[in-house]
Formats: C-alpha cells, structure tokens, sequence
C-alpha cells in the first residue's frame, strides 16, 4: 500500500502530520536530522535536507523499503529572527537551503516516479501569509515555497500530483489553537480531495 515520507518529521506538526496518515492505515516514514523515534510503527531514518545526496539517498532508502510514496509532507524550517542586513548571503542562502532546497530535492526525486503511478500529493508547510520586517529570511522562504507549489503543479499536475501548502497563521503549541494534530488534518484534507475540487493552499487560523 502506497504511504508516506514526512520530511522535517519534528514534534509538531511533521509527526502529527505522521500519526494522521497512520490512523488511515498507511505506512509512514519519517526524517529528520535527528532520527525520530519509531513510536508510529513508522519507518525512521536521519537525513539533512541540506544536503542533498543524502537527503536523496535516504528517500531511495523510504522507497526500497515501502514503495513510492502516495505522499510526501516537506515541513523542514529554519525559523529565526533576522531583520535585512542581520545576514551575510552565505547566511541567507542556508537558510534557503532549509525552506525551500531540500523541498525543491524532494520533488525533483520523488515527483517523476509519483506521477509514473498516477500521482499523489506534495505537501509542504506554509507560513507567514505576510511578510514581516522581523523575519526576513523566513519571509523569504514561505514566499519560495508558494511559487514551488505553482512550479510543482504546472510541471507534474497533468501526471495528477496535488502540490499544495498548509499556511500556518501563529506559533504551534499542543493544547492550543494551533495545536499540531489540529493542523495535522489540513494535510489528510488536502490528501484526499478529488482533483475537480483540489486547492493549493489551505490557511490555517487556528482551531474552533
């Protein structure tokens, strides 16, 4: 059975995003840098999606080890403050490297494949709906990741791959209303939406 692989596979939203896919019956893998505990039932590997040979070579191991997934969740981040000027390029350029690179290695991996199976879904966490002053590389990042989703979708839509972001509007904490198994349902919403009906950015304000 097709599963899926969580890319930033945190505490928050990236193993909530796991345990919902679970509940379905799915098979799940998880990276991170730090290897995840394997509390899902989940396969587990650590992986930097900086650096791209292993990030590549660790999907190769998620697809030798559970097929081509049916979806692929990229929720890495490099969250900071920083206002213009604070960083050199160097700088900058890491930081992209963590919200949009590894995300644009996924797809360029995955997506082909994906596709050459009928398709399925690349999700990849949103946030800062507005840019702000305070977090310039973050602003940066999000915005990247929007024009990735419309890249994803005009190149590999037609093959039936939904490319869509979950935006975020505040700061995730269990308990509250962000709490991550409440966003977690966005992406299981996104997943399973018909193609006539798909959206490529749901955002989320925060549970009722």
């Amino acid at each position: 059975m097709p599963g899926i692989v969580v890319i930033g596979a945190g505490p928050g939203i990236g193993q909530a995003v796991g345990r919902r896919f679970a509940r379905e019956g799915l098979p799940v893998a998880l990276i991170a840098r730090r290897r995840p505990s394997p509390d899902l039932g989940s396969f587990t590997l650590a992986a930097d999606c900086t650096d791209e040979p292993e990030l590549r070579s660790a999907l190769d191991e998620v697809v030798a080890q559970l097929g081509t997934p049916d979806a692929v969740v990229y929720n890495a981040a490099k969250i900071a403050a920083d206002r213009i000027g604070d960083l050199s390029l160097r700088e900058h350029q890491d930081a992209w490297a963590v919200n949009v690179g590894g995300a644009i290695t996924a797809a360029a991996h995955l997506a082909p494949s994906m596709t050459a199976n009928g398709g399925g879904s690349f999700l990849i966490t949103g946030g800062m709906p507005e840019t702000k002053p305070d977090y310039v590389s973050l602003s940066l990042g999000k915005a990247g990741v929007r024009a990735l989703v419309s890249l994803l979708d005009q190149s590999y839509g037609a093959g039936g791959l939904h490319a869509a972001t979950v935006t975020v509007y505040g700061a995730v904490a269990p308990g509250t209303a962000f709490d991550p198994d409440a966003i977690a349902e966005q992406y299981w919403m996104l997943h399973q939406q018909p193609r006539a009906e798909w959206t490529h950015e749901v955002h989320y304000t925060g549970a009722m």
